[in-house]
C-alpha cells in the first residue's frame, strides 16, 4: 500500500496513526501542498480532485477521503467494532468531524500556521464554530474515555488529528479537562509524542 500525503495536514495524519497502529505495511509518500505538488498532473492523474491524503493499494485501486479511506483500513481490526450500530456511530463522528469540526479549527490552524494570520484575524464565523466543536467534544468525554467504544477506534483517531493542534489556531485547550485528558491517552495509545513534547523539541531545534 502507498500512501501520499503531506504530514502537516491532520487528515493525512489520521491515516498514518491508523496504519501505524495496526501494523501495517506502506509506503508513505511526501507530497508538499504548501508547494503545489498536489496540483502536478502527474498527481491529478492519481487524484482529480488534488487533495491529500489518496491511498494506492497494491492492486493498483486507489482511494481518497481521509475518513472513507480509515473506514477501509480499519475494516476486521480492533479500530473498527464489530456490531453494526457501533459503526453507526463511529460513522456519526466521522461525518460531523468533516462538516462540524476541521471546516473551523483546521482552518483557523491554517490560517495562523500557513498564511501568518494572527489570532485576531481569523474568520469570527469560524472560530465561534471551532469553540463550539470542542466545547462539544469536550462535554461528550466527561463520562468517557473515548468516543464510542472503550477502547480506541477511528472516530477519536479521526477527531485527535486536528484537535491535538488545535491551539495551532488560537483555540485554548486549557480548562478543557476531559478533552486533555482524552488527548493524552489517545497519543498514549498510538504512542506519538505530545504537542508539548513537539513544541519542545522544535525549540531547541
Amino acid at each position: 500500500m502507498e500512501i501520499f500525503g503531506d504530514k502537516i495536514s491532520g487528515n493525512c495524519l489520521k491515516i498514518k496513526y491508523a496504519a501505524d497502529y495496526l501494523g501495517l505495511d506502506y509506503t508513505w509518500i511526501d507530497v508538499d501542498i504548501t508547494r503545489g505538488e498536489s496540483r502536478t498532473d502527474e498527481f491529478l492523474a492519481l487524484s482529480p480532485n488534488g487533495q491529500v491524503p489518496v491511498v494506492r493499494l497494491a492492486d493498483g485501486r486507489v482511494l481518497s477521503q481521509s475518513n472513507a479511506i480509515l473506514r477501509y483500513i480499519a475494516h476486521g481490526t480492533v479500530l473498527l467494532p464489530d456490531e453494526l450500530f457501533g459503526q453507526a456511530l463511529i460513522d456519526q463522528w466521522l461525518f460531523w468531524e468533516q462538516y462540524n469540526h476541521e471546516p473551523n479549527v483546521a482552518v483557523c490552524r491554517f490560517d495562523m500556521i500557513y498564511r501568518g494570520k494572527r489570532a485576531d484575524e481569523r474568520d469570527p464565523v469560524k472560530v465561534a464554530k471551532g469553540e463550539k466543536a470542542l466545547d462539544l467534544m469536550d462535554r461528550h468525554l466527561e463520562s468517557r474515555d473515548y468516543f464510542v467504544c472503550q477502547r480506541l477506534t477511528i472516530a477519536d483517531i479521526a477527531l485527535l488529528a486536528y484537535t491535538r493542534l488545535a491551539h495551532e489556531g488560537g483555540f485554548q485547550l486549557e480548562g478543557r479537562n476531559a478533552l486533555t485528558r482524552w488527548i493524552t491517552r489517545c497519543e498514549q495509545d498510538l504512542r506519538i509524542a505530545s504537542h508539548h513534547e513537539q513544541n519542545r523539541i522544535a525549540s531547541h531545534g
